[in-house]
């Protein structure tokens, strides 16, 4: 790990993420960046990467398996895909949080067979391909993690077997009702850019 450049978008959080990352640096090459909504602060920790790859990650998540980030990259240069992704799991909450997220998955494996998408929570990329890319539109307010994974190609895209812990604190501030509504929407509006331009309020909740 020590010759892995960590790079942590901070968005001026009040929970002290920077002094907590600044911790590890007696361990990890780490670095705390001024971040943003996520596409700013995504873009900026990429323009500080060196790598064939690059790996964005949410704030809340935890890894499954200690494998997971090893096995992501071994199938990402097996394969030579361009994007890697994995399912999304919730250690915690109700029936109705793992039943969002199992839905989450399904319809992320269904993508596969037109056009793949990938979430911000855990999602390896291709760092040339990123760039050709042009990053993440810094336009979009939200899925643009979503708009972006749905450019690579589905023989480029795959998922690899595991998984991330995330929270359901998106629900408990949203609720389901609305959360659902919006995941229908973005794959109703997957070709309208119009809508992923919109002002959806999902960051001020």
């Amino acid at each position: 790990m020590w010759n892995t450049k960590v790079l942590v978008a901070d968005a001026d959080s009040s929970d002290g993420t920077p002094q907590i990352a600044n911790g590890f640096r007696s361990s990890l090459d780490i670095r705390v960046i001024p971040g943003g909504l996520p596409s700013a602060g995504r873009n900026a920790g990429a323009a500080l990467a060196d790598t064939r790859y690059l790996l964005f990650l949410d704030a809340d998540i935890e890894l499954a398996s200690a494998s997971l980030i090893r096995r992501a990259v071994d199938l990402a240069q097996r394969k030579r895909l361009h994007c890697v992704t994995t399912n999304i799991l919730c250690r915690e909450g109700n029936f109705s949080d793992h039943l969002l997220y199992i839905g989450n998955d399904l319809f992320q494996h269904l993508s596969r067979l037109h056009r793949p998408f990938s979430t911000g929570m855990f999602m390896l990329f291709d760092t040339p391909r990123f760039r050709e890319l042009g990053g993440f539109d810094v336009r979009i307010r939200f899925a643009e993690d979503y708009h972006l994974s749905r450019q690579v190609a589905r023989s480029r895209f795959g998922i690899v077997r595991g998984g991330v812990y995330t929270t359901n604190r998106r629900f408990q501030k949203m609720g389901h009702a609305r959360v659902a509504r919006l995941f229908l929407a973005t794959a109703f509006n997957s070709w309208n850019k119009k809508f992923f331009l919109r002002d959806h309020k999902y960051w001020e909740t």
